[in-house]
């Protein structure tokens, strides 16, 4: 860090990217990456014609993009923002909702950058614990005055609240506006999309990265009413009005026009999540009850850092947390059923 470094800033703890080693070929099951690739759609709209406007801005509105995601979640293209990730309208939203004597509250043990997220835009924020089987206890977020962040399914636990308990946390908070980030809700949850056109303090967060493979496209977007869109397109126009560029909005806009592919690739993708973890069961884990495309677990004949490094060494990524409270537990993506199979015949060989 410079001399000439914005003290503000100097104390902030970074949030730290699943590692990206490359001194083998490894079974990356630590990032939550999808391991099918997009839509013949997608591939097919990158077209030469397409990679030569790359010369040219891309449309600062996303009016097609908008359109497309208004028709498949039956809202009006005024109810939806697209960026660049969601992690960019995450910060959008501690920035336009946060302060002003707002905390910003979210669970001890979820996404990371939430707690970065209030540190950049210097906003007061409260953890709340997790129960003792991890699930969120909505009585601690009921009748608040702040701006509430909650992942559903939560990460990097994998449970998820149902529609009845996210109402119950708008109704006790009207005042305040309720961030639902569902980057992993179409592997067997329920989105709260719908609630949006009876809250008008609701915003509701998605992305491409999980379900649509494309996470290298850096493709994010919320829905909400109307004039939550219209804050965080001030924050946009503010700062970055090219925020998306072209090649992603094409994709975006083929991989919604082909929403099929994705939904049958969730699904596989959630009988591997089931296969894994009835093996991991028998080889006597403690594994979380998932609707992401991870598992939590934990082995109770090994420890949770030494599995991942033996795992590892075996060129296989598993994420390992240093929080104390979890310490013991990895997080696992769900890759192939090839891939899987693999790990668990790792696992098998450690254990022995």
């Amino acid at each position: 860090m410079s001399k000439y470094f914005n003290s503000k800033y100097s104390q902030m703890k970074a949030y730290t990217p699943g590692e990206q080693p490359k001194n083998m070929d490894y079974i990356k099951l630590n990032t939550n990456e999808s391991p099918y690739p997009p839509s013949q759609s997608v591939i097919k709209a990158i077209t030469k014609q397409e990679v030569e406007d790359l010369r040219l801005y891309p449309d600062p509105t996303g009016e097609n993009l908008k359109e497309a995601l208004a028709s498949l979640y039956k809202v009006k293209a005024e109810n939806v923002y697209i960026a660049n990730g969601s992690d960019d309208i995450l910060n959008f939203a501690f920035m336009a909702y946060g302060g002003d004597g707002r905390k910003a509250v979210f669970p001890e043990i979820s996404y990371g950058f939430y707690q970065v997220f209030a540190d950049l835009n210097s906003v007061e924020y409260v953890k709340l614990p997790l129960k003792d089987d991890f699930s969120i206890d909505i009585r601690d977020y009921c009748n608040l005055k702040d701006l509430i962040i909650i992942a559903n399914p939560n990460a990097p636990t994998g449970i998820c609240l149902g529609l009845s308990e996210i109402e119950k946390i708008l109704k006790t908070n009207k005042n305040s506006v309720i961030v639902i980030d569902e980057a992993y809700v179409d592997f067997g949850a329920e989105s709260a999309v719908p609630l949006t056109t009876i809250y008008d303090n609701l915003l509701v967060v998605q992305t491409f990265s999980k379900s649509r493979s494309m996470a290298g496209a850096r493709l994010g977007f919320a829905i909400g009413n109307s004039e939550l869109i219209n804050d965080l397109e001030m924050l946009k126009y503010s700062t970055n009005p090219y925020n998306v560029n072209r090649l992603s909005m094409v994709a975006g806009i083929a991989a919604v026009e082909s929403n099929a592919y994705y939904v049958e690739k969730c699904k596989e993708i959630i009988n591997t999540r089931d296969y894994t973890s009835k093996e991991l069961n028998e080889l006597g884990f403690d594994v979380l009850p998932s609707k992401a495309n991870f598992l939590f677990a934990k082995s109770n004949d090994i420890g949770g850092k030494e599995l991942y490094l033996k795992l590892k060494e075996r060129g296989i990524l598993i994420r390992h947390f240093d929080n104390s409270k979890i310490c013991e537990y990895n997080r696992i993506t769900i890759g192939t059923k090839k891939q899987m199979e693999t790990m668990i015949k790792m696992i098998k060989e450690i254990l022995r």
